[in-house]
């Protein structure tokens, strides 16, 4: 399969595009980060590298070390949706070091931000919610996410061991799916970018940091079996912070899956209108949310404008609705996190069927 091509640019997008600038301008703003978001990155940087520290080194009871590990897992998380997505994404600063600073702050906890930007940056913004291209919805064979997917049988219960396979997602991204896109030199069908000299030393070098930080030093200090079970924890809760908050956006009942014409592999819609047929806000009113999962709630948003920072999200959010509203697009939201999660439920329910 080839990636398909988007139909022609519409006049909702060049007129929002102006618009979100326009307001930008009248109100002297700079796109991407302010010290909000700065003390916020330091606050939970602090956070993980404290809670790290007590569990590797002043271990407490067993009791507490598990509540650590999960506070560990939630702080990775934190850290991934608040600094290293608007860093990667270069809207966390006007600086490139410091987005650049931010965006690596991915290889520290495992991962790899060469890897990334092309899976996420290039491929899911690009093709959002396209089955065999956005690599997002891609859990074959255990879940189906897309209704051109294959069906299997076991697929009838996905809406009831779903968190499992999500729980599993951060420890087999760090330890399997990372390689195989090095290996492969892909992200699903759309090849990675060439890596320079400098890219290999940095993916290899950064994991065989967090191998020292996260098993060889771990083990030396608490002993294997307690590392081991600390580790699985702490990955666990991570994969599945991680898997929830993303999927709630794009793999909900009210979300589209175009597919491109078979003839000529092109899309109905232009790239801003598909993206607001893929794309669904959720609990964008619920302030200590957005805090946390880093304005990933403002889901549309992001995705139209993925340069801009998410500390604005919820002052162009309603630019965006009012001309949605104006042009007749749908402007997908769930007001609640509860209703978003029913939604992604029975979304999975509806695809366990044939």
């Amino acid at each position: 399969m080839r990636p398909p091509r988007f139909s022609a640019a519409s006049s909702f997008h060049s007129d929002l595009k102006l618009r979100i600038k326009n307001y930008f301008t009248e109100k002297n703003l700079n796109p991407t980060g302010n010290f909000t978001l700065y003390s916020k990155a330091i606050i939970l940087v602090a956070a993980y590298i404290a809670t790290y520290v007590i569990l590797v080194f002043f271990t407490p009871h067993w009791s507490l070390a598990i509540l650590g590990a999960i506070l560990l897992g939630g702080l990775a998380a934190t850290i991934g949706f608040n600094v290293m997505h608007d860093g990667a994404h270069g809207s966390f600063s006007k600086k490139k070091w410091v987005n650049e600073l931010a965006g690596v702050s991915i290889n520290f906890l495992g991962a790899n931000v060469f890897m990334w930007k092309t899976k996420h940056n290039v491929v899911h913004h690009s093709f959002t919610n396209i089955d065999e291209v956005d690599d997002d919805m891609n859990a074959r064979p255990f879940l189906r996410l897309c209704p051109n997917q294959r069906f299997y049988k076991i697929h009838k219960y996905q809406h009831k061991y779903f968190l499992f396979v999500y729980s599993l997602l951060y420890l087999y991204w760090v330890f399997v799916t990372d390689y195989k896109k090095y290996a492969s030199k892909k992200v699903g069908i759309i090849p990675i970018q060439k890596m320079k000299a400098m890219d290999h030393i940095s993916f290899w070098g950064f994991k065989a940091i967090h191998i020292l930080l996260f098993v060889v030093l771990p083990i030396m200090m608490v002993g294997w079996l307690p590392w081991l079970i600390g580790f699985i924890i702490y990955g666990l809760a991570t994969g599945i912070i991680l898997s929830v908050v993303f999927q709630l956006a794009h793999a909900v009942e009210e979300a589209a899956f175009p597919m491109p014409n078979a003839e000529t592999n092109q899309l109905e819609d232009d790239w801003a209108i598909h993206q607001l047929k893929t794309t669904a806000n959720f609990a964008t009113h619920n302030k200590v949310l957005s805090w946390l999962v880093g304005g990933l709630n403002f889901q549309v948003e992001h995705h139209l404008f993925p340069n801009v920072s998410h500390i604005h999200y919820p002052a162009i959010s309603k630019i965006i609705r009012e001309t949605c509203q104006e042009y007749g697009i749908p402007y997908l939201e769930h007001p609640k996190f509860r209703l978003a999660f029913a939604s992604h439920v029975n979304h999975l329910r509806g695809l366990g069927r044939p």
